[in-house]
């Protein structure tokens, strides 16, 4: 499977689980919206408020993990899993907002980008990992 086969599968998958580590070392994973009107191709793109546990955890340690799950395969299969290891980055740029932006973001973040004390999640894969049925392996990421 190529970067761009799984970037097409993705596009089924609403949520993703962000995992960050806490203050004190514990793992914690939250849903997160994946926004499947964008072309995958190694990053990720998450909005968050700017004092969030998870802003706060990612300030601390950029290391994140995210796991995905599609829906059930065809004929019984499996669904499609992915697990992907990366860095994140806090953006407060309003401009890169934009970028990245859908209207179904309003419902969270009433002013659009410009709602004081939003923040942007961007996640730069390292390992992605994925199971499709018995298809398993690992995508490169440059």
């Amino acid at each position: 499977m190529t970067l761009q086969d799984l970037s097409q599968k993705m596009r089924d998958i609403d949520f993703t689980t962000v995992f960050t580590r806490t203050e004190g070392g514990a793992l914690a994973g939250r849903p997160m919206s994946n926004n499947g009107e964008v072309e995958y191709e190694g990053d990720s793109y998450f909005f968050a408020w700017d004092d969030s546990r998870v802003a706060g955890d990612i300030a601390r340690d950029p290391q994140v993990g995210m796991s995905l799950q599609g829906s059930k395969g065809l004929l019984g299969k499996p669904p499609l899993f992915i697990t992907i290891e990366g860095r994140a980055e806090l953006i407060r740029d309003k401009a890169q907002f934009q970028e990245h932006w859908t209207k179904d973001l309003d419902r969270w973040f009433e002013n659009g980008p410009d709602t004081p004390g939003v923040v942007m999640i961007k996640v730069r894969a390292e390992r992605i990992h994925y199971w499709d049925g018995g298809d398993e392996g690992e995508i490169p990421v440059a």
